[in-house]
């Protein structure tokens, strides 16, 4: 546990918007808003540095109509928004019940933050990924066999995303909350460990800080570390037909498979339930000399 002398949430905030997320001054953006503790933070935290890293805010919450207790959460969420002088709005959007719950509900939520986020002339939006929600992120990706790639989630910087708390912790979070007596809704959902991921927040990582007290700062630089291999051009597009054969041959039997790709290195690749996974990239073996 951080001590008495951690970094304050705001600082964090402000350090991640200048050194890494790096908006240029003048940038609208639009903070995706629950009503929940991260999102209430995280806005609370952008709003007392507007004048300082010299941006426009607007906040949007999204109902999914799953649950009745929804409104009243993103009217907390407005009341915060409010009060921090930033125009707040909301999309109700229709979600059906139905297997991948989750997935469809985060697509549809999206969809409708870039809508509003277009009708308010805002080019990014922010949302409150914590680095305990990155941390989780990489183990669900590891438990679904995801390769390096897979693993190089949620940056603070992604595309039309920016994540302005992902470097602060959950710890950061609720400190901040009390700091500033803030009120903010509590989801359910975030307690029912039908979903993996709730399943990982509450069962697997408190296990894993019994082994490593640190897992979620170095799950964290896992991601950062991997950032590179995502970004670089994927080996496995410029394969050609005999490598493809080797690799379907090999994948056929559950074996990994391990194929040149060009003059100076190979490539391993495994089946996931997704398809072929890049797994490492070694260097060739040496050839067989004669005798």
């Amino acid at each position: 546990m951080r001590g008495s002398h951690a970094p304050s949430l705001r600082t964090i905030v402000a350090r991640t918007m200048r050194d890494e997320i790096r908006l240029e001054r003048g940038s609208r953006v639009l903070c995706a808003c629950s009503g929940g503790s991260d999102s209430t933070a995280m806005l609370h935290a952008l709003a007392s540095l507007r004048r300082e890293l010299g941006i426009d805010l607007v906040a949007h919450g999204v109902d999914h109509g799953l649950r009745a207790e929804a409104a009243a959460e993103l009217q907390i969420a407005r009341e915060v928004a409010d009060q921090a002088g930033v125009p707040f709005g909301a999309t109700l959007v229709d979600v059906q019940r139905g297997g991948n719950l989750q997935a469809r509900a985060r697509s549809a939520r999206y969809d409708a933050l870039r809508d509003a986020a277009d009708r308010a002339g805002a080019a990014l939006i922010a949302t409150a990924h914590t680095a305990d929600d990155r941390a989780e992120t990489v183990l669900l990706r590891l438990l679904r066999g995801s390769g390096p790639r897979g693993l190089a989630v949620l940056p603070p910087r992604e595309g039309d995303r920016i994540r302005p708390i992902v470097r602060a912790s959950r710890e950061d979070v609720a400190r901040h909350l009390q700091r500033n007596k803030l009120s903010f809704a509590n989801d359910p959902s975030n307690l029912d460990t039908r979903y993996a991921r709730v399943r990982v927040r509450l069962e697997l990582l408190p296990l894993m800080r019994t082994l490593s007290p640190r897992i979620v700062e170095t799950l964290a630089a896992l991601a950062d570390e991997l950032a590179s291999v995502k970004d670089a051009p994927d080996p496995l597009r410029t394969l050609g037909r005999r490598q493809r054969a080797q690799i379907e041959q090999a994948l056929s039997h559950g074996k990994t498979a391990r194929v040149r790709v060009d003059d100076c290195k190979e490539v391993l690749v495994r089946l996931s339930p997704t398809g072929p996974v890049l797994t490492e990239i070694v260097a060739p073996r040496a050839a067989r000399t004669r005798s």
